[in-house]
């Protein structure tokens, strides 16, 4: 059965990051930021918003028609604007939980981890409900945007927040780039790397 996908405009945007919420409280990155579940519960949210706001405003989210899952895609030119990358940390904590260090230090290391050199479509975040998980919803997401990316011969990256998330994008191409990115006193995240496939004519 396929998953009926539609580009996500702002009337989405509490529906995303609700999405994003729920399905990310349990995530270890975010049990890092985080670590108290109480205020966990009462503040990433906000740390979801300002991540949903940043993609609507300069990328694309997917969203299975449904609402059941949303997938947020960045198109990153072939050198980045490391540059605004301080201001960018400093200006996201300030906005989430300015006492939060931690808000910070993850954004500059998935700045200074991300790859250059080439064009690539990025997947920041995936998100399904958790009682949707399992369906093949995340999949069906991502699949929609590397079929693209076959199509026009561009690579893809993720950072996988889990070593048993890597399975998942592996299954979809994706190879882990043998560099974990360590959060101090936390875990690992996966940077996970896709070259286009061939798209036989």
């Amino acid at each position: 059965m396929g998953v009926a996908i539609r580009a996500a405009g702002e009337g989405d945007r509490e529906l995303v990051v609700r999405l994003l919420d729920d399905a990310f409280q349990d995530d270890p990155v975010s049990g890092w930021i985080f670590p108290d579940a109480e205020y966990r519960r009462a503040t990433h949210h906000k740390l979801m918003a300002a991540f949903t706001d940043a993609v609507l405003a300069d990328g694309r989210i997917d969203l299975a028609e449904d609402g059941s899952a949303c997938a947020l895609w960045l198109s990153m030119p072939a050198e980045a604007h490391a540059a605004d990358g301080e201001d960018e940390a400093v200006a996201l904590r300030e906005f989430v939980d300015p006492d939060n260090e931690r808000v910070e230090t993850i954004v500059r290391l998935m700045e200074e981890g991300h790859p250059t050199g080439r064009a690539h479509e990025y997947l920041w975040m995936i998100a399904v409900a958790p009682d949707r998980q399992g369906e093949g919803l995340g999949a069906a997401l991502i699949g929609h945007v590397l079929e693209r990316c076959d199509r026009e011969g561009l690579p893809a990256y993720l950072e996988a927040s889990s070593e048993r998330s890597t399975k998942l994008y592996e299954r979809l191409g994706y190879a882990f780039t043998d560099t974990t990115l360590d959060l101090p006193d936390g875990p690992r995240m996966y940077p996970m790397w896709r070259e286009p496939r061939t798209v036989l004519v």
